[in-house]
């Protein structure tokens, strides 16, 4: 096995637009699957499986509150990688937006954080 395979790994699983999104949330809060779903406008089974990918690299860790499922950074310096990468482009001149979260509750989205009454759906 190439020593470097580990690295090789880390970075697939990083190299996909919608885990960088994914994992750009999560550094700023913990969310369940319908708040990601709400947060970048896709569909269920699409977040999900984004999501069994930076399970299976170890860049995400679950918590089970009742039927839900919240997820969160697997390491704190996760978020330290993501600003370096960006402060790499951004000396390149190139400018990357960051996922922007909004402090209201998301439309259409029924998790706890957005409506305290219902759950899931």
């Amino acid at each position: 096995m190439d020593v470097q395979q580990p690295l090789v790994e880390l970075f697939k699983a990083l190299a996909h637009p919608v885990r960088l999104q994914i994992l750009e949330i999560l550094v700023q809060e913990e969310a369940c699957v319908c708040h990601l779903m709400a947060l970048l406008g896709q569909r269920q089974s699409y977040i999900s499986q984004q999501m069994m990918v930076l399970r299976k690299a170890g860049l995400v860790l679950d918590r089970k509150e009742g039927l839900l499922v919240f997820y969160r950074p697997a390491d704190g310096e996760l978020g330290t990688l993501l600003a370096l990468a960006r402060r790499i482009l951004e000396k390149k001149g190139v400018e990357v937006p960051g996922v922007v979260i909004p402090s209201a509750p998301i439309s259409g989205c029924h998790c706890p954080k957005c409506n305290r009454d219902k759950t899931c759906p």
